[in-house]
């Protein structure tokens, strides 16, 4: 789908309304992509606040007065100004390491909002949780429980826990982003489940408090989650005769996002499925727990990127930017397709001619890739969006060949602010040291 450079309320291929064409440029929300792309330097992460409440809004319309919590994927972008309006929006949040346990309480959020999930986490981990009042531990082993039993003792206080079990359910989504299949390391078996609630309901330091299930990501039918859920139904029916109650119910998050030509779950039509059958199976009482992550900021952001050569060879035409995959790690570690848009379109007579390009990075990989086979027509030296990485962006990017790491920006109405700074040479060496 090719952008046109008009202006008209017309949106971009993958998204949001909050990103559109005005005065033939691409806006976020009333500040031009062009203008910022000029004045703070590419690469660079834009966000939308507006995009970020209309997400999160989507979720609370479809909740209605329902008993749901819910608890953003941190791990999908973890900024403390988007974390900030998350927290003012009224969500928890899905953390998974104690360093985001530190960025939730930085952002100044409500710990007992907080649900820790995570295959591995460590005594210190554990114990910065049990200090603050999170919510519950998603446990996922039965020796993670043990120690989790140990150290709440050891401090003289009681863990709330809910175990993750892992029902066998295929999301259809990406190996790599699928959680809830026997092969992945992820949750206690869902035959193993019973025997793993009976062990922590005698455990000293343990008050069991809920079941917790996530199956993966990137997710656009209702049907995993009903599969899934249907299974911990059976479980809860288990453990009620063993006197075991269960006062939430945590289905996961991994609702997909439009990044090409995918339809998304909508978060209204599967709540009324869910609470249907919760209805239907006498545990409407439940609390139901959410852990969405890219659905509430995937489509809230953009990356821009500079071209700077234009290599045209007999085998493949190659636009080489200054985005890397150290930049958007998403499209080398999952072959994702992103969508692609000059912030100002090149049209008229004077227009290059349209080209099918890849858009690679200049790090010394051949996995260096942003995009592959998309027509445009481009000039070197001209800034281009990379679309939809709102969510899994910034937050996996790193310094590989001694890149520096891109600013971020949040777009608010007609202003615009930078809740990170781009990253010094400076910042690359703090803490290195030569041998004397």
């Amino acid at each position: 789908m090719t952008a046109q450079a008009t202006d008209s309320s017309i949106h971009t291929p993958a998204g949001s309304p909050h990103f559109h064409f005005k005065d033939g440029a691409l806006h976020a929300e009333a500040v031009s992509l062009q203008k910022l792309g000029q004045d703070l330097g590419t690469p660079l992460y834009v966000y939308s606040r507006a995009a970020l409440a209309t997400a999160f809004n989507a979720y609370k319309e479809a909740i209605g007065t329902r008993d749901v919590l819910v608890c953003f994927g941190m791990k999908a972008n973890s900024n403390l100004a988007v974390l900030k309006e998350f927290a003012r929006l009224g969500s928890g949040f899905d953390i998974v390491s104690g360093g985001e346990l530190a960025r939730v309480l930085a952002a100044g959020a409500n710990p007992s909002k907080v649900v820790f999930s995570g295959v591995g986490k460590q005594v210190w981990e554990m114990r910065a949780a049990l200090d603050a009042g999170v919510k519950c531990f998603n446990v996922e082993s039965i020796p993670e429980l043990k120690r989790l039993s140990a150290v709440a003792t050891e401090m003289g206080q009681s863990a709330a826990v809910s175990l993750r079990v892992n029902p066998d359910v295929d999301a259809k989504t990406h190996p790599y982003i699928s959680t809830g299949l026997k092969e992945n390391k992820f949750g206690i078996a869902i035959e193993e489940a019973p025997a793993a609630y009976a062990l922590a309901a005698s455990l000293p330091g343990i008050s069991v408090v809920g079941v917790d299930c996530h199956i993966g990501s990137q997710i656009t039918e209702v049907d995993p989650y009903l599969d899934a859920l249907d299974k911990l139904l059976k479980l809860i029916d288990e453990l009620k005769t063993k006197g075991i109650i269960l006062k939430h119910l945590d289905i996961g998050g991994g609702l997909g996002i439009k990044y090409d030509d995918e339809t998304p779950l909508a978060p209204k039509v599967l709540l009324d499925k869910v609470f249907a059958q919760l209805q239907a199976r006498g545990y409407a009482e439940l609390q139901l727990v959410m852990e969405p992550g890219r659905s509430l900021v995937g489509n809230a952001g953009v990356m821009l990127t500079t071209v700077q050569y234009l290599k045209h060879t007999e085998a493949r035409n190659f636009a080489i930017v200054d985005a890397a995959m150290n930049d958007l790690m998403r499209p080398a570690l999952y072959e994702a397709w992103h969508g692609v848009l000059p912030v100002v379109p090149n049209s008229g007579a004077n227009a290059p001619a349209t080209t099918l390009y890849d858009v690679v990075g200049p790090v010394c990989e051949s996995a260096d890739w942003l995009a592959r086979g998309r027509q445009m027509a481009l000039n070197e030296g001209e800034i281009i969006a990379i679309e939809s990485a709102g969510a899994y962006g910034f937050v996996m990017a790193g310094n590989y060949n001694s890149r520096t790491r891109p600013a971020e920006v949040m777009v608010d109405g007609d202003k615009y602010h930078v809740i990170r700074q781009r990253e010094t040479f400076e910042d690359l060496i703090r803490g290195e040291s030569c041998l004397p």
